[in-house]
């Protein structure tokens, strides 16, 4: 693997797919079949090595870690991932109305500025 990126700079970075399937179903508990599920299930997509092994990031680690802790309690794992997903909809559609929140009560007129009679 060649780049121009520092080794460092990749390893820091959250979405450098830096783990195995194998080392990243150690991290987690589980197994392969189970990150193989949650790639099925769309949660996750791995990159692929060169040689096409699957190639996760810390950030796809979390989302995975977070899909074994409700399959844990007894979800299924297809309802599980969809949870997630809303989960992360929810989350950005929040943050985009905060965002529209900001904006408007920036452009909005100042009260004290209004003509009081």
């Amino acid at each position: 693997m060649t780049t121009d990126t520092p080794l460092g700079d990749r390893l820091d970075d959250d979405d450098y797919p830096a783990y195995t399937m194998g080392r990243a179903a150690e991290m987690l508990g589980t197994t392969p079949a189970f990150l193989r599920a949650i790639g099925e299930a769309r949660l996750i997509t791995p990159l692929r090595s060169e040689g096409g092994h699957r190639r996760y990031s810390r950030y796809q680690l979390r989302i995975a870690a977070r899909a074994r802790e409700l399959v844990d309690r007894g979800t299924p794992i297809e309802a599980a991932c969809r949870i997630i997903i809303l989960e992360d909809q929810l989350e950005e559609a929040q943050r985009i109305n905060a965002e529209y929140r900001r904006r408007a009560a920036n452009e909005a007129p100042d009260s004290s500025s209004r003509d009081s009679s």
